[in-house]
């Protein structure tokens, strides 16, 4: 982890190999032999959870196979492998989607990495006709790409902000205010940290992600705790509570929707139940526009 930390520090990419290794081991740590349907026969385990060999039998491969898997030498193994150790270690879609990118990288995502992010301009105006719904486009590396005037009312005006602090994990991460903002902290950093975990799989040599990773290891204690969990997943819905500065707790659905052109990037979209306190508050929201973290603050 140092190490990948320290690679990430100077903007180096981070290295898949041994993001490989790591994501491996903490998947089978967290499994015990009961959860598999294996006899614990040793009551003096050298390893939390699975050991290798109990795993390469699951997975119905040599142990000596694993292990070079397991050491970061994904080269030519086949998907086939790949899901049966997935089936083993009882990933997720969102985990095994991972395990295939760090095994397997595609080269031709090498290219797209460095590229500045552009958000077409029919998805301007979508966000534009939205004017009772907050939304916005986030990219990779959690980059904030464009927002409507509601979101700007609910989140903070982000256009007072240099584009490179346009960023979710910078501004979880590093922004007292934000801390301030959602009511479970916690699970909205683990959010975002699992989702730059997924960027890292699929960009494996992306330096400006690599550089993001390296000041959040340094600034933040937490980050630092939440990203060696590797822990991925997705969330397209749910529950967020927040607390304005200036109409209090609002209880709000969210919804994110993965845009289909390539572009790696998702419309997150903000609604209350209908004639809810949230909604009335939506709309006290509404009538102050981009000004209403200001006037909280006065």
């Amino acid at each position: 982890m140092d190490e990948q930390r320290e690679a990430a520090a100077t903007g180096r990419p981070l290295d898949r190999r041994a993001e490989l290794s790591e994501f491996l081991r903490s998947r089978r740590a967290r499994l015990k032999p009961e959860d598999v349907g294996l006899a614990d026969f040793g009551r003096h385990r050298r390893v939390p959870g699975l050991r290798r060999e109990e795993l390469a039998q699951l997975a119905g491969v040599s142990v000596a196979y694993y292990t070079r898997l397991e050491q970061g030498n994904g080269r030519n193994v086949s998907a086939e492998v790949l899901d049966s150790i997935a089936r083993a270690l009882r990933l997720t879609d969102a985990e095994h989607a991972h395990l295939t990118h760090l095994a397997k990288p595609k080269a031709h995502k090498k290219k797209q990495a460095g590229r500045q992010q552009q958000v077409r301009p029919a998805l301007r105006q979508l966000l534009d006709t939205m004017d009772a719904v907050p939304a916005y486009i986030v990219g990779r590396r959690s980059e904030i790409l464009a927002w409507n005037r509601m979101a700007a009312a609910l989140f903070g005006d982000w256009a007072q902000l240099p584009p490179t602090e346009r960023n979710w994990a910078r501004l979880v991460f590093l922004r007292p205010d934000y801390r301030d903002l959602f009511v479970d902290w916690e699970q909205k950093a683990i959010d975002i940290v699992c989702t730059l975990r997924m960027d890292a799989g699929c960009y494996p040599d992306d330096t400006r992600l690599a550089a993001l990773v390296g000041e959040l290891s340094v600034k933040s204690e937490e980050f630092r705790r939440l990203w060696a969990t590797h822990d991925v997943k997705e969330k397209s819905h749910g529950l967020k509570r927040l607390h304005h500065p200036l109409v209090g707790d609002l209880a709000l659905n969210f919804e994110s929707f993965r845009l289909t052109d390539g572009s790696d990037q998702g419309l997150v979209t903000y609604h209350a139940e209908v004639d809810s306190a949230s909604a009335e508050s939506l709309r006290l929201l509404a009538s102050w526009g981009a000004d209403a973290t200001r006037a909280a603050t006065r």
